[in-house]
């Protein structure tokens, strides 16, 4: 056999071998074990088998698109041409694993025990939090738990390593935060970054902080807001959906080393923790006035005092929280084209979020408990984490409580699966297992 024909006979069995190993590569129902109730929502469920599938058969193709030239006129090719065409064809075989891999993190969790069905439920929470059914339709949202104090979003309808568009939001959560009404802040403010996405809302934003940086004299401030405005409006979504548990949650995120709660980084889409934390306090009560937003405030002013600081940053400081009113006024009432003339603060209907109704709602629930299981599971998150905040829960009974309530809206959502599957057309579940 001569070098040629070797090289070509080698190609040959490699390429062979890729799709050998792609055929064991199976739908993750069929490889992952979990209750049914830690299993993802239908609709993510459906979206990322059909990525996956859909990648499986475009490269089974390319390979088999290979051996066919492999075959016929690449017989004359040279080794270097043929074995050219085989390295893009295996550098592809790779892309799909990772995309394979990047799901089998998130899906694996489901099979450990508890934890799975928590995540289930958190997945019903945080399409709950993303819902604005008027202006566009969400995509799927599944959660999974990682180390670290914050959280994380890998985006829909983004591109994902080695190409293809994703098919599903896919949120990090804090585990330290399992379970307490603190793990609402971190989880809804990611969903915040899908659904300011969906709605086009940081582009448009700029646009008015660009105006404002007109006045010389704020001209900084402006355009620091304008730099973490991506930032900002999840932490607006986030406050908007379960109220002051966001910002008490904010606080125990950002809570570190003076050094890095004052320190101000151009560069980090994140605003100053300290300010941060004031910006929060801002939106709530631009959005629910009451005391509260004072007193937590003036708590985190406690922890964080600023009459030691360099002249530099606390004028700084002291220019940002002048500021503060007008800002906040700009972000709610924000008008992008996406929200056909209404603004931010009309389309998060936050009527029932104002701290006097979630205390309301709390104390009926303690009286009918039932009726707690059938409300909206952020409002539910916004209710206890107000009575939280009140003295009216104890951590205790809050984090017994939250454990059967993620539960009960995995077990619901689950039982709803049935109806879901019945609608789906058969041809499209045996593509799946393509």
């Amino acid at each position: 056999m001569n070098a040629s024909s070797y090289a070509h006979w080698m190609l040959d069995q490699e390429a062979r071998a890729l799709l050998a190993r792609l055929a064991r590569v199976k739908p993750f129902v069929l490889s992952q074990p979990m209750l049914l109730a830690a299993s993802l929502l239908p609709a993510a469920q459906i979206a990322i088998e059909r990525f996956l599938a859909n990648g499986r058969r475009e490269l089974k193709e390319r390979v088999q698109d290979f051996l066919g030239w492999l075959h016929a006129e690449g017989a004359q090719a040279s080794p270097m041409d043929a074995q050219r065409r085989f390295v893009f064809l295996k550098l592809r075989f790779n892309a799909v694993l990772s995309q394979l891999d990047l799901f089998h993190q998130v899906i694996t969790q489901r099979s450990e025990n508890e934890l799975g069905v928590w995540l289930s439920g958190l997945d019903v929470v945080a399409a709950d939090a993303l819902a604005l059914p008027e202006y566009y339709e969400a995509p799927p949202v599944i959660c999974y738990l990682d180390r670290g104090v914050g959280g994380a979003i890998r985006r829909a309808r983004t591109r994902l390593p080695g190409g293809g568009e994703n098919p599903v939001a896919v949120i990090r959560v804090p585990r330290e935060r399992m379970i307490g009404s603190g793990i609402a802040s971190s989880l809804i403010h990611e969903v915040g970054h899908q659904g300011a996405a969906l709605l086009g809302l940081v582009p448009s934003l700029r646009l008015v902080l660009q105006a404002k940086q007109q006045d010389v004299s704020k001209a900084l401030a402006w355009r620091l807001w304008e730099r973490w405005i991506s930032e900002i409006v999840s932490d607006f979504w986030s406050v908007a959906r379960v109220g002051v548990v966001s910002t008490l949650g904010l606080i125990g995120l950002v809570s570190l080393p003076r050094p890095f709660v004052f320190r101000v980084n151009v560069d980090d889409p994140h605003p100053t923790p300290w300010i941060r934390v004031k910006l929060s306090c801002a939106i709530g009560d631009g959005l629910y006035p009451h005391p509260q937003w004072r007193r937590v405030a003036s708590l985190w002013e406690s922890y964080y005092p600023i009459a030691d600081l360099d002249d530099q940053r606390r004028n700084l400081l002291a220019l940002l929280q002048e500021c503060l009113p007008e800002f906040v006024a700009v972000l709610i009432n924000h008008r992008p084209k996406t929200l056909h003339g209404r603004s931010l603060l009309e389309v998060m209907k936050i009527e029932q979020r104002n701290p006097a109704r979630l205390t309301a709602l709390f104390g009926g629930w303690t009286k009918a408990p039932m009726q707690m299981y059938r409300a909206p599971p952020s409002l539910v998150f916004a209710a206890l984490g107000q009575a939280k905040a009140d003295g009216a829960l104890s951590p205790e009974d809050e984090s017994e409580l939250l454990a059967k309530l993620l539960s009960f809206w995995a077990m619901r959502s689950t039982l709803d699966t049935s109806a879901y599957c019945a609608a789906i057309p058969r041809s499209q579940v045996r593509a799946l297992a393509a």
